[in-house]
């Protein structure tokens, strides 16, 4: 026969009130789209990468010099820049809202980024920032990614608010690794059409209202100008779409 010990302990469990989750205001954590982006983001970083001038495996987010391209939910070419600090360091910046003059004027929606391709430089590991001889290689790369892009590119253009300048060839391009900073149900929630149709809206508005509010050089408003014919481009596929269904069968009901 169970002892008044035993009976008091079953009585307090069944007493017990269950534990409530964490109210939203408790939290610490940022939102799970945010975590999954840096999450993502770390991995790509992380991904072991094979020196070809050391032949030793070191993460691709480590090399100091280099440049990386970043691309949309079509593969589209969105941006492309350089480093002379660490791979990871810069990219980090654009796509946590650290604020790097893209993110700033409104350029650049971290959320469009997709999948990231790196072209790191280790020939120049252990150099100063500041090294011209490192300095004009990378450079000189930039160009030759930017104008790569441009060519990939539907739109024969590119978010970048300046074109790189460098004069010259850099010959063969050197080994790049490129791949996804996102997950499938992030993939699943952000790749929707028309998700990408409000974002990129929301953004070219931004944009649009930074210009008239300020004095800017012609490169913005170029962007501004690729940003619009992107939007147009997506709202066009999605209205394709539906263009020859019945629009009573696809209206919400209206009362």
């Amino acid at each position: 026969m169970p002892s008044k010990k035993a009976n008091k302990k079953a009585s307090k469990k069944k007493t017990s009130k269950k534990k409530e989750p964490a109210l939203a205001d408790d939290t610490l954590q940022p939102p799970f789209e945010t975590r999954e982006l840096r999450g993502g983001l770390t991995t790509f970083l992380n991904t072991p990468f094979t020196n070809p001038i050391t032949g030793a495996e070191v993460s691709v987010g480590s090399f100091k010099f280099g440049v990386y391209a970043f691309f949309d939910y079509d593969g589209e070419p969105i941006y492309v820049g350089q480093t002379r600090e660490r791979l990871s360091t810069r990219i980090r910046r654009h796509l946590t809202n650290q604020r790097t003059d893209p993110v700033a004027m409104n350029v650049l929606d971290p959320f469009e980024v997709c999948e990231i391709e790196v072209w790191p430089l280790p020939e120049y590991e252990g150099r100063s920032k500041k090294d011209p001889e490192a300095r004009a290689k990378v450079n000189l790369l930039e160009t030759a990614i930017f104008q790569k892009a441009l060519a990939d590119s539907e739109f024969k253009a590119v978010l970048n608010e300046k074109a790189p300048l460098s004069q010259g060839e850099f010959g063969p391009l050197p080994p790049s690794f490129r791949n996804t900073v996102i997950s499938s149900t992030i993939r699943e929630v952000r790749g929707h059409p028309d998700i990408r149709i409000a974002r990129r809206a929301a953004t070219l508005a931004r944009l649009a209202q930074v210009i008239s509010e300020r004095k800017v050089q012609p490169g913005l408003r170029r962007t501004l100008l690729t940003q619009a014919k992107r939007l147009r481009r997506l709202a066009e596929r999605r209205y394709q779409r539906f263009s020859k269904m019945p629009e009573e069968k696809m209206a919400d009901d209206i009362e």
